[in-house]
């Protein structure tokens, strides 16, 4: 069920763009302005419509990348991409991006407990990127990118944590330590909304196509079992 870290290391040498050396190269006006000429709709769901799921907050690069990856979860209802971890209010993409706060790109995940687990959502969040790169995923590097599993109580820190002590138990990656943060969940900010389904909508654009597709991918070959049945 684990990604093999070979696997992903080798992936990421090969790719040379990034999330945001990408992004700078189109203002956010610019950005939101391409957005009208989408043909491809995507849902929005109102506070209200998402009232009766539960929510869990992970980092793991960029955030279109890990987005794109909980969307294909079963019993996920929707993913919001934002930033969290950090002290400043109302961080915006430039600042965030550019490691200019103590935010991490992140993604909040509404999902149906009756239907998946916290402790599945955990193993996602590990099988579908490297948690022994500090401060880097693929191509992004900075604290901005840095892996942090995020808990709401003591039994979603406990869950995390031993979950941790598997993986180095097995010695799933090869002896490398995990650098992966567990911290306690404070405030969540929800991101522009030209960021919002950002891989649906530009499935053309360069850091898409070289990174977060091939990552989406290696995930749902690892864990078909958790896909959803439009995902396969």
């Amino acid at each position: 069920m684990y990604i093999l870290k070979s696997i992903i290391l080798t992936a990421a040498t090969m790719i040379s763009v990034s999330c945001q050396s990408n992004q700078k190269k189109k203002s956010t006006t610019e950005v939101a302005d391409s957005h009208k000429m989408e043909t491809k709709e995507t849902v929005a769901f109102s506070q209200e419509d998402l009232s009766a799921y539960e929510t869990a907050y992970f980092a793991s690069g960029c955030f279109w990348c890990v987005e794109a990856i909980f969307e294909s979860v079963k019993g996920v209802k929707e993913v919001v991409s934002g930033y969290a971890g950090g002290t400043e209010e109302n961080p915006t993409y430039e600042q965030v991006g550019g490691g200019l706060t103590s935010h991490a790109e992140a993604v909040e995940v509404y999902y149906d407990p009756k239907e998946i687990s916290f402790t599945a959502l955990v193993q996602v969040f590990f099988g579908s990127h490297d948690p022994t790169t500090l401060n880097r995923q693929g191509p992004d590097r900075g604290r901005q990118y840095r892996s942090v599993a995020f808990y709401k109580n003591e039994s979603e820190k406990a869950i995390i944590e031993a979950y941790i002590g598997a993986l180095t138990d097995q010695n799933v990656y090869d002896g490398d330590p995990i650098t992966t943060e567990v911290t306690p969940f404070t405030k969540f900010w929800k991101a522009e909304d030209y960021h919002q389904d950002y891989e649906k909508r530009h499935p053309n654009n360069s850091y898409i196509r070289n990174v977060s597709i091939p990552r989406l991918n290696r995930f749902k070959k690892n864990f078909g079992d958790f896909l959803k049945a439009d995902a396969h």
